[in-house]
């Protein structure tokens, strides 16, 4: 059975937790004088009401989470984070239809990065960093980010983690999941703090740079400009950016046993990195080539775009230097491939992520083997670990509804009147939390706005599923998950 007093207590606490950081939102408008101090007022007052009834309906319960708990509370935890999350935009009248403010706090949340905002340069400083500040929470999970800050909250963390984080193959870094919140969570923050600094000293402002490190180590996207980092016009930049959302993309659990443990072996036998790598290098060279022939680019040019798109492209940032939009449709291709693949497990990057990638790729090579050789046992080995049956059995589930999911939602926008190819890359974006999409109609320099309402709720409702994973979304839907003990 659901324990709903246990759900409601953690819920609760988590609403404290988004009241607290929206606190200081008021201060940033206080501090520049504009006018979304009293949004964000209202959203505190709101959001610490309705954190204390959930706190009063959960007292008096144990803290004995199951697995049902754990897999409802973290689909509802980023469900209701948006949705109180979204009331600052409504209440300040930038956003002022409800389905907008939802999907932009979604799309934050999930660190898709996709926005309905035509001029974020209009939006006042607090609503800018509140932005951010959402796909910063969002990078490595809100019930995960609870955690690190209190590490009593719940007794079954562990499911909880097992609910929310990323990638088939979970790594155990230490045996209190807090501590291992902590340590994860602290290679985060270093990584945000050296992006902000590095793009201090090559002409950010301040604000500028908090933002742009926030949103790229989170391999969100959103930005403070309407040109995202294009808009400064500067090498150094990019290429900062471009480093910062690799390291982003590669597993956490990898950069800490690397910098911390000294296992440098590891990182270079690993062998999702391999792929990742090798995906990143080749589609490279091939835009490369493409832009120098095709769009008269410099070499220097081409390979600062060309690299800068690809990288944000895989680790599913969504940031950009340049109109992808306008290349030859052969790199919508390339790029469409690596928003499907995503970064690694672990990281905080989407997509279908490359571990699997390299589980599908065991799995076919051993289909061939069996075809010459059919009584022989050719197990899956990652990393010289063996992967069982059940990890492989999900991971066609996996896949399967992947697919189904990509090709659903491309009928409906298909219906509804949306052209083909921003269908297809639409669905793909949002199962993959990448944010941009390629197309005429909605490039990946251009918002979301001009979509039906109904579209964007179920967009919303795909990202949430990308960044969850799918199964852990899907499954609440199925009968056996509320019948039984």
């Amino acid at each position: 059975m659901i324990d709903w007093k246990l759900i409601f207590k953690i819920l609760g606490k988590l609403l404290f937790l988004e009241a607290a950081v929206m606190s200081v939102c008021i201060v940033m408008s206080l501090c520049y004088h504009e006018s979304d101090a009293s949004a964000f007022g209202l959203a505190v007052v709101v959001t610490s009401i309705v954190a204390c009834l959930l706190q009063y309906l959960g007292l008096r319960t144990t803290n004995n989470l199951n697995r049902r708990d754990a897999y409802l509370v973290v689909t509802l935890s980023w469900i209701v984070f948006s949705f109180f999350g979204a009331i600052p935009f409504v209440a300040s009248g930038y956003l002022t239809s409800p389905t907008d403010a939802y999907f932009e706090t979604m799309s934050g949340f999930t660190t898709t990065g996709a926005s309905l905002i035509d001029d974020v340069e209009s939006l006042p400083h607090a609503l800018l960093f509140w932005r951010s500040t959402t796909q910063w929470i969002g990078g490595l999970g809100i019930v995960f980010f609870t955690i690190a800050i209190i590490p009593s909250l719940i007794g079954g963390d562990i499911k909880v983690f097992s609910a929310e984080a990323t990638g088939p193959i979970r790594s155990k870094l230490h045996p209190r999941l807090g501590t291992q919140a902590k340590w994860i969570w602290g290679i985060y923050l270093f990584l945000t703090v050296a992006c902000a600094f590095l793009f201090w000293i090559e002409g950010m402002s301040v604000f500028d740079s908090i933002n742009y490190a926030m949103t790229v180590t989170a391999t969100g996207g959103f930005a403070t400009h309407n040109s995202s980092t294009g808009f400064f016009h500067n090498p150094y930049i990019d290429y900062t950016a471009i480093v910062f959302m690799f390291l982003s993309g590669i597993s956490f659990s990898l950069l800490y046993l690397t910098a911390f443990r000294g296992r440098m072996r590891e990182f270079l036998r690993n062998a999702e990195l391999r792929l990742f790598l090798l995906l990143i290098a080749s589609a490279t060279l091939m835009i490369m080539v493409i832009l120098i022939f095709s769009c008269q680019y410099s070499f220097a040019d081409a390979l600062r775009s060309g690299l800068f798109q690809v990288v944000s492209f895989i680790t599913t940032t969504g940031v950009f230097n340049d109109d992808a939009g306008q290349w030859p449709h052969i790199t919508w291709v390339i790029l469409s491939v690596l928003m499907f693949f995503g970064g690694c497990s672990g990281s905080t990057a989407g997509g279908f992520k490359c571990i699997r990638g390299v589980m599908v790729l065991e799995i076919i090579r051993n289909e061939l083997r069996r075809v010459i050789h059919p009584r022989a046992v050719l197990p899956v080995r990652v990393n010289n670990t063996t992967v069982p049956f059940t990890s492989q059995s999900a991971l066609m589930g996996y896949f399967a509804l992947y697919l189904l999911l990509c090709l659903v939602t491309y009928f409906i926008m298909i219906i509804t009147g949306v052209d083909s190819t921003n269908s297809i890359t639409i669905a793909l974006s949002c199962a993959s939390n990448v944010g941009p999409t390629l197309g005429l109609e909605i490039g990946p320099t251009m918002s979301w706005a001009i979509l039906p309402d109904i579209v964007k709720w179920m967009l919303s409702l795909l990202m949430l599923m990308g960044r969850l994973e799918i199964l852990s979304v899907v499954v609440i839907f199925t009968p056996s998950f509320w019948q039984g003990h």
